[in-house]
């Protein structure tokens, strides 16, 4: 309540200032508008002309004066004289007198001439008092409050002190309203942080056999598989204090903040023991010391050698523990990672089809389903989703389907949600032309060898509806998980890759392919150099010339000596060159071997513009024998 007096008055000073001060211009101007009504009350027929005061005197004792109007305290007159050069007519002259002073009076009086006083009008005394008093109190009074508040402020001149204290948020008991029920599609996970819960609401059941509570709880997964959904279901579990914040908050501009604040953090733990810290991003603090190339960061440094002293120092921290999230676990320091500190690593993957289902069944409470619509099915056509990606699943298909007008999600809100989110935002279809068939013959040749190879994934659908940048989309449906993955299905993918080139080369000539098949040569590229470098399925041998493919650190990758001779990344671009042109090789022939069901395919595709799967193999299956392709359906029991 005080802060929002406070802010008023902040808002009504300049308002009042501004007030008083046009008060006083009013003021001033009312008297000069005053004087000048006194200055000009002469006939609007008659002219005034400027007299000085010595002449004035000798018209007076030449008896030419016959009446004068003195105004604003003797300081001016109006005087009517006679003029003999102008034929004895009466003129108005405007005199400025030296002041009232009783010789004049007497010489007027002396002459006979008849003279008037006219009273001065003075500024009103209140608003003489507004102007010179009230206009300085409220000048104080807005500098006192500006102060008052700048102290207030974090940094302010009176809250020094608290710039180094922590930013986290409290609560007693976190009512985050997330529980462990409504998680889902990460069991695994679930059970390493419910022996978490339980020691901090049962600690007896450990301690009576000599187990310790971890001190850290990493939590490492890509984004959007539920860190933070799990954190918050940890806190609204366990019923303790709670702190949560963002490895961000820590850093600031001033070294030694941050360290500050670490310190404050666990003060304010150990008063409220036993409790729990979430930090989430935890990688913008605890990242490698000392990169070595263009100087360190004191700030972070420090903050981060603070975090390790705390976690696992001299002085022990009993009942806190710390739960960080990250999906940069290849950044942190190695201190931060070792026993004592984060003693459990937990692994947060994308959900399975199980986990997707569960994940499905969670999200979906509060929507409109067909009776039609299976769970099971969207589960299984989103492999490689994570939890946040199936919640924006059903949620556009849920926009989709209010935009339509419909009661309802249905099959096709589905489908076009799945492209959506995949592809992008769907496009103007394509008009009739030379393009448009080229389109075809390009989407027809993927779809065309990733039905007739045997290892290749399935075609879930063909389209030349544009979406995002592409023009055409064919879509497949990888085996269910895929932990492993053949050398067979990786050339089945490089061939699947180069069926839409192969089919421009084939249909229109090499002088006429197009760059559409720019992005398909790029990852054609980059299966084949795995292959070889990686995976060891060359001539080679198996033998991994390269690191893994992670984000570069600065400092500790850029300064990584090569152990490849220049003879050795020769013969890998040798290696990589002759599996794709083998593999171009092979996917020409089957292109030209089934010139006759392209062709029938890409008249039926250019008048539906969208086949599925199945229509596309049963047209093909007409011309050419079709390989039964064996897949592993998990079960969901």
């Amino acid at each position: 309540m005080n802060q929002r007096w406070r802010l008023i008055a902040l808002w009504l000073l300049p308002i009042g200032m501004v007030l008083l001060l046009t008060w006083q211009i009013l003021g001033n101007s009312q008297v000069n508008s005053i004087k000048a009504n006194n200055d000009s009350i002469a006939p609007r027929n008659t002219a005034i002309a400027r007299m000085s005061y010595g002449r004035f005197l000798d018209y007076v004792d030449a008896g030419r004066v016959t009446a004068v109007d003195i105004y604003n305290g003797g300081t001016n007159a109006v005087v009517e004289a006679v003029d003999p050069e102008l034929d004895n007519r009466v003129q108005r002259i405007r005199v400025d007198l030296p002041g009232l002073a009783p010789e004049l009076i007497t010489r007027l009086k002396d002459e006979g001439i008849s003279f008037d006083i006219h009273p001065e009008r003075k500024t009103p005394p209140a608003l003489g008092i507004a102007g010179n008093l009230l206009f300085p109190i409220f000048l104080i009074g807005g500098l006192i409050l500006l102060a008052r508040r700048s102290n207030s402020m974090p940094g302010g001149p009176g809250q020094a002190m608290q710039f180094g204290k922590t930013k986290a948020r409290f609560a007693m008991e976190a009512e985050t309203g997330v529980k462990f029920d409504d998680v889902a599609g990460v069991s695994e996970a679930k059970q390493d942080l419910q022996e978490v819960v339980t020691f901090l609401k049962q600690p007896e059941r450990f301690t009576s056999i000599g187990a310790q509570i971890p001190k850290g709880v990493l939590l490492i997964g890509p984004p959007g598989t539920g860190k933070t959904l799990l954190a918050k279901a940890i806190a609204g579990e366990a019923g303790v204090p709670f702190f949560s914040l963002s490895g961000s908050e820590f850093v600031e501009m001033f070294v030694g903040v941050g360290a500050s604040r670490v310190r404050d953090l666990f003060k304010r733990a150990k008063e409220n023991s036993p409790c729990l810290i979430f930090i989430d991003e935890i990688d913008a603090v605890g990242r490698q010391r000392g990169a070595g190339i263009g100087g360190g960061n004191d700030e972070r440094e420090q903050t981060l050698n603070q975090l390790l002293t705390e976690m696992d120092g001299f002085e022990g921290n009993s009942g806190i523990i710390i739960i960080a999230a990250t999906n940069r676990p290849d950044v942190l320091d190695s201190a931060l990672m070792r026993p004592g500190r984060f003693d459990r690593q937990v692994s947060v993957d994308a959900p399975d089809i199980k986990g997707r289902l569960s994940i499905l069944k969670v999200h979906s409470r509060n929507k409109k389903l067909s009776e039609n619509l299976s769970l099971e099915n969207i589960a299984r056509r989103t492999p490689g989703f994570t939890g946040a990606d199936l919640a924006n699943l059903l949620n556009e298909a849920a926009i989709l389907t209010a935009r339509r007008r419909k009661d309802s999600i249905s099959l096709s809100e589905i489908d076009d949600a799945v492209d959506r989110i995949i592809a992008g935002m769907e496009g103007q279809p394509l008009t009739d032309g030379k393009s448009k068939r080229l389109i075809a013959y390009h989407e027809v040749g993927h779809a065309l060898i990733g039905t007739l190879v045997k290892d290749h994934d399935p075609v879930q659908k063909v389209t030349l509806i544009p979406r995002g940048q592409a023009k055409g989309l064919t879509w497949f449906s990888p085996d269910d998980d895929q932990m492993l993955v053949t050398r067979a299905q990786l050339e089945a993918r490089i061939m699947g890759a180069l069926g839409g080139r192969a089919a421009e080369d084939v249909i229109f000539g090499r002088q006429e392919v197009t760059t559409g098949a720019g992005g398909d040569i790029q990852q054609v590229a980059s299966m084949a150099r795995q292959m070889v470098t990686r995976f060891g399925m060359s001539k080679l041998g198996p033998v991994s010339l390269e690191g893994d493919s992670q984000e570069v650190f600065l400092g500790r990758d850029l300064m990584t000596r090569n152990d490849i001779s220049d003879s050795i990344a020769r013969q890998i671009d040798e290696q990589v060159r002759q599996m794709v042109m083998n593999s171009y090789e092979k996917t020409l022939n089957i292109v030209k071997e089934n010139r006759e069901a392209m062709d029938k395919l890409v008249e039926v595709l250019i008048d539906k513009e969208t086949m599925d799967g199945e229509e596309f193999k049963n047209i093909l299956a007409k011309f050419t024998d079709v390989p039964e392709k064996e897949r592993t359906v998990a079960s969901l029991s």
